[in-house]
């Protein structure tokens, strides 16, 4: 029986070959029914690993299409800009959804409560004490963000469609922290963070160190109202491979 889906999925991507298969074989277990009906936008960016044709390869189980892509705020809002649901949610290409009830839990609440945007925690099970403590940190600050201005990650970014559109969407010369930016416009009584997490690796620390991400996190929240900090090039995107 054919089950109209109340969400649209976006993820933007540059080659991520190595692990995309992670993130879309999750998708295909979750346990929100209409899953194989949801539809998917791979915003591609040019990868040149194949990342595209993986994709494909799961259109037995999932409704997905690949578009053109860019950074990942420029990919983000080309996906949404196609979206006729009431709800799209914004997913890294670089992670797992360890939870088959996620997705599901996530789209009731935002229903539940008549919410704008729902995010998530982040684990990093691979990693070393370092790339935990400073996901568990990054998950402490997320929580703390509820009593002034929300932040969400753009891991795991489930929005009511019509609210992200009125925010203005993701600001697509912004060179860092586009998530920051866009969540922290969010009014907090329309925030939440459902429980649970989403998988990813440290790879980006592995390729900067853990001082550079570290420093960058917080010059986000002190330059949180100088728009140039975050037009200027960081070197964030060059560790990615």
């Amino acid at each position: 029986m054919d089950m109209k889906s109340e969400l649209t999925i976006v993820i933007p991507a540059k080659n991520e070959a190595k692990l995309i298969p992670k993130l879309l074989t999750s998708l295909v277990l979750q346990d929100y029914k209409p899953i194989s009906h949801t539809k998917v936008y791979l915003a591609d960016a040019a990868s040149t690993d194949g990342t595209p044709e993986i994709a494909r390869s799961y259109s037995d189980w999932l409704n997905i299409e690949i578009i053109e892509g860019g950074l990942p705020a420029v990919g983000r809002n080309a996906g949404a800009r196609r979206a006729t649901t009431p709800y799209v949610l914004f997913l890294d290409a670089d992670i797992e959804l360890s939870d088959p009830t996620l997705v599901r839990r996530s789209v009731a609440l935002m229903k539940e409560k008549q919410l704008h945007c729902v995010t998530t925690n982040i684990a990093c099970p691979s990693g070393g004490m370092r790339d935990q403590t400073l996901y568990s940190f990054n998950n402490f600050m997320q929580q703390l963000s509820r009593l002034y201005k929300p932040f969400s990650t753009g891991m795991f970014m489930l929005f009511d469609t019509a609210a992200f559109h009125a925010l203005g969407g993701f600001h697509e010369r912004a060179l860092f922290a586009e998530d920051y930016l866009l969540s922290q416009k969010v009014a907090r009584n329309k925030f939440r963070i459902v429980k649970g997490s989403v998988l990813t690796t440290n790879r980006r620390f592995m390729k900067m160190g853990y001082f550079k991400p570290a420093c960058l996190f917080l010059n986000t929240a002190l330059h949180t109202r100088k728009e140039r900090f975050f037009l200027k090039d960081h070197e964030y995107w060059h560790s990615e491979t």
